[in-house]
């Protein structure tokens, strides 16, 4: 039994096909946990999230922010833009079963192998936040998205304030910092206060801010966080951090860590496949 951890696929179905085949997974043997964004600017949403409803409980994921957005758009409180490419999933005859199967996945996840734990998430963990707070948050928003309450949340998620966390934030600032820091970040300060306006590497950080995995004192460091979301960092191996996002729908690659198997093979294993999208880099 192998536990292999995915990174953002983006409606890249094909290419997720040929890293199946790489890596001979069997649904009835293997595990694979997705680290977000199944969906959008790729060609084939609908495929991926067919292909993984059909996996069962082989498969876990959490959500990213591209997730989010298509259940904002099936919601009517945003719409499609330009560059996505929803409407395979939001004009299909099944389009309630996948948008039901994917309001019912978590925001993070924490999960264990070999006797280390590992924290999934889409895009990172604000400093003050332990594996165990991250999860207790990340459970707020998942009850929200499954309950009926969605639709009125989905209108007023978007927005980059409030920018850091507080304890006493209460309502849809509250659900709006856990989504945007699950979901989006990259960039805080030592205090926690988060930056949206860049998506370049680490080099690009703005004055006063750090990747949110350098932050000194990291409240999270006791566990390995495995992320995706930030392209232009893409593959990095850690004892504390696992960044998978290498850029498939940008014409990168779709990568899969196959995670290390004990004292037979102590080390991870990275496995990757070019994919055919010449998109632009993005968020």
């Amino acid at each position: 039994m192998a536990l292999y951890m995915i990174g953002d696929v983006q409606g890249c179905d094909t290419a997720l096909q040929h890293l199946l085949d790489d890596i001979s997974f069997s649904p009835s043997r293997d595990t694979l946990c997705f680290l977000g964004d199944l969906v959008n600017r790729g060609p084939d949403s609908a495929g991926v999230l067919r292909r993984l409803m059909g996996y069962g409980s082989a498969v876990q994921c959490v959500l990213g922010n591209h997730d989010l957005h298509l259940l904002a758009a099936a919601h009517g409180a945003r719409k499609p833009g330009r560059k996505d490419t929803l409407n395979g999933v939001l004009n299909a005859v099944d389009r309630p079963a996948m948008l039901e199967w994917l309001q019912t996945q978590p925001l993070a996840l924490l999960q264990q192998h070999q006797g280390k734990d590992f924290l999934l998430v889409h895009a990172g963990v604000l400093p003050a936040w332990s594996a165990i707070k991250t999860m207790a948050l990340a459970k707020e928003v998942e009850t929200v998205l499954r309950g009926p309450d969605l639709p009125d949340f989905l209108h007023q998620m978007y927005g980059n304030a409030p920018s850091s966390w507080n304890d006493k934030l209460a309502g849809v600032d509250r659900l709006r910092v856990i989504v945007n820091a699950l979901t989006r970040l990259r960039f805080c300060t030592a205090a926690g206060e988060m930056e949206f306006s860049v998506s370049d590497g680490p080099d690009a950080a703005p004055p006063g801010y750090l990747p949110w995995f350098d932050v000194p004192g990291r409240q999270s460091a006791d566990v390995c966080v495995a992320f995706g979301h930030w392209s232009t960092l893409g593959w990095l191996d850690r004892t504390d951090v696992l960044s998978l996002d290498t850029g498939c729908v940008w014409g990168g690659s779709l990568s899969a860590v196959k995670l290390g198997q004990g004292a037979r093979q102590p080390k991870h294993q990275l496995i990757q496949v070019r994919c055919s999208q010449a998109q632009k880099p993005g968020t």
